[in-house]
C-alpha cells in the first residue's frame, strides 16, 4: 500500500479519484456569474430548472407574449426604416420620414427592452433547482500527486472502492445511476446500517455507533451489534421505509423507559451504553424553536417556499456582510412568516441565526454528521428573554385566559401542554404560588405569561426525558 493511501483504512488514493470521478463531468462554469440578473439573486448557476407555480407558468406566459410581440414590432420597423433608408437620394425621399421611421424603431426596441426587464423582475420570486448536467465529452479524471490540484498522475474511471461489492454498470461508462443503485444493493454492507445508525442518533441522542461520522477502523464499535444488524435487515427488506423504522423505535420499549435511574446504574453505566434506562437527551436548537412556536400555538406548518429571515439583534450582519454580497442588508420577516418552521430559516454563510448556534447548530461550513451538546447561561437567558419567544409565550398566555375552568384547571392543561405529562401536586402548588406572586404587582396577562415563560425554560420542554 502506498504511503499516501490512508492509515487505517483500506481505501486507496485510486479508490478516491475513482469516487470523484463520477462527479469530475459538470457541464457548467466552475463559480456563480457577474454580481446582476435573476440568476444572482436567486442564488443559482446555470444549468438549473425553473419551477414556477402555476399562476407564475401563467404569468410567464404572458410576458413572453409580451416579448415575442416586441420583437417582431422591432423586426418590422427595422426592416421599414431599412426600406426608407435604402430610398435616400431617390424621388420622394424625405429626411422627416426617415426620422419617424427610426424613432420607431427606438420606440420598439425600448418596448423589448421593457418587456426583457419585466421577465427579469419576474423571475426573482420564482423558484428553481440547480441540476448536475453530465458533459458531451467526457472529461478525464488523473489522480492528483499528494493531493496538489495541479499536479496530475495516472487518469483513473469511474469505479467504486475495491474492497466493497463491485459496482454494476449498465452501460459501457458506470453512471451516476449506477453508483445510486450500487449504494442501496443488498450486498453493500454500509450505506443502510449508517443510515440506521443516524435515526437511531436522531431519537437516543447517541448511535448504536457513537461516532456516526467514521465506521472505519478509527471508528467506536457498535454497543449492541445485533441489534444494529436486525434493525439494518429489516430496513432493507421493508424496502427502505423510513416511516416503518421509526415506528419499530419509538414503539420499542428501550425508546418508552424513563431516563430517571438509581444512583448505581448512573455509576456502572454512565454513558447508558446498555439502554437499561431512558437518554436523557437535549433536543436540537430547531426542535426547541419548533416546540416552543407548537406549543404555544403559532407554528406555521404550511411547506415549501423561500427562506425567512427571522428576527435577530440588530447589526449582526454588518461584521460579515461586503456590500457585493446578496443579501447584504438584513430586513427581518414579520407576521406570519416568523412563525415558520426552523428548516426555513435563512442562513447567511459567515454567520448563521443565533437563535441556532446558542443550542449547538453547526455554522454549516463542513458536513456534520452528530452535534456537540453544550449546556451555557446564554441557552438559558435567550430562552427567557427573546422578543419572539416571549411574544409566543404571551400568545398563549391570552389563550389560556380564555379558557372556562378553574385557575387549577388551567394551570394542568398548560403544563401538559408544555410538557406532555400532568404536573404533580407539589409542582402544581408551585405553579399557583408562582402565579399569585406575579398577579400582585402586575394583571392577570402578564402573570399568566411569566408562568408560560416559566414552564417553556423547565428542564422537560427542552429535554427528551
Amino acid at each position: 500500500m502506498c504511503i499516501r493511501d490512508s492509515k487505517y483504512d483500506p481505501i486507496t488514493q485510486k479508490d478516491f479519484y475513482q469516487m470523484y470521478a463520477f462527479f469530475n463531468n459538470f457541464d457548467g462554469n466552475p463559480e456563480t456569474g457577474g454580481r446582476g440578473g435573476p440568476d444572482f439573486y436567486r442564488g443559482l448557476q446555470p444549468p438549473y430548472l425553473d419551477l414556477p407555480t402555476m399562476e407564475q407558468t401563467a404569468e410567464l406566459a404572458k410576458i413572453d407574449k409580451m416579448i415575442e410581440d416586441a420583437q417582431k414590432w422591432v423586426f418590422a420597423t427595422t426592416e421599414a426604416f431599412q426600406v426608407i433608408d435604402h430610398r435616400k437620394g431617390k424621388p420622394g425621399f424625405t429626411e422627416d420620414t426617415s426620422k419617424i421611421a427610426q424613432q420607431k424603431v427606438k420606440e420598439a426596441e425600448a418596448s423589448l427592452t421593457k418587456a426583457k426587464k419585466q421577465r427579469s423582475n419576474y423571475l426573482h420570486q420564482v423558484r428553481g433547482a440547480m441540476v448536475m448536467r453530465e458533459r458531451a465529452e467526457p472529461k478525464k479524471t488523473h489522480i492528483r500527486v499528494r493531493g496538489n490540484y495541479d499536479q496530475f498522475g495516472d487518469e483513473v474511471t469511474r469505479d467504486t472502492p475495491h474492497f466493497l461489492p463491485p459496482l454494476k454498470k449498465a452501460g459501457e461508462v458506470p453512471s451516476r445511476m449506477d453508483l445510486a443503485n450500487w449504494l442501496v444493493e443488498k450486498e453493500n454492507p454500509l450505506t443502510a446500517r449508517v443510515a440506521v445508525n443516524r435515526f437511531w442518533q436522531q431519537f437516543f441522542g447517541t448511535g448504536l455507533v457513537k461516532t456516526s461520522e467514521d465506521f472505519g477502523a478509527q471508528g467506536m464499535w457498535p454497543s449492541h451489534p445485533k441489534l444494529l444488524d436486525h434493525l439494518t435487515l429489516n430496513f432493507i427488506n421493508s424496502g427502505w421505509d423510513v416511516k416503518k423504522l421509526i415506528k419499530d423505535i419509538v414503539l420499542s420499549q428501550t425508546y418508552q423507559q424513563s431516563s430517571a435511574a438509581t444512583s448505581v446504574d448512573f455509576e456502572t453505566d454512565p454513558g447508558n451504553l446498555l439502554l437499561a434506562r431512558g437518554s436523557r437527551t437535549r433536543l436540537d436548537s430547531e426542535v426547541i424553536r419548533d416546540q416552543l412556536l407548537a406549543v404555544t400555538g403559532l407554528l406555521d406548518t404550511n411547506m415549501g417556499g423561500r427562506s425567512v429571515k427571522t428576527p435577530q439583534p440588530d447589526g449582526l450582519w454588518k461584521m460579515v456582510a461586503l456590500p457585493s454580497s446578496f443579501p447584504n442588508k438584513f430586513e427581518p420577516a414579520s407576521g406570519a412568516d416568523t412563525k415558520r418552521r426552523s428548516i426555513y430559516t435563512f442562513w447567511k454563510r459567515g454567520l448563521a441565526p443565533p437563535q441556532m448556534t446558542i443550542f449547538d447548530a453547526p455554522s454549516r461550513d463542513a458536513c456534520i454528521a452528530r452535534r456537540e451538546r453544550t449546556n451555557t447561561p446564554l441557552q438559558a437567558l435567550m430562552l427567557m428573554n427573546e422578543t419572539e419567544y416571549f411574544n409566543a409565550a404571551a400568545h398563549k398566555a391570552k389563550e389560556v385566559l380564555a379558557l372556562p375552568g378553574t385557575e387549577d384547571e388551567k394551570l394542568t392543561l398548560l403544563h401538559e401542554t408544555i410538557t406532555a405529562h400532568k404536573p404533580s401536586d407539589e409542582t402544581l402548588k408551585h405553579l399557583k404560588a408562582g402565579l399569585a406572586s406575579f398577579k400582585d404587582d402586575h394583571d392577570d396577562q402578564f402573570a399568566w405569561t411569566m408562568i408560560v415563560n416559566t414552564l417553556l425554560n423547565q428542564d422537560s420542554f427542552k429535554n427528551r426525558e
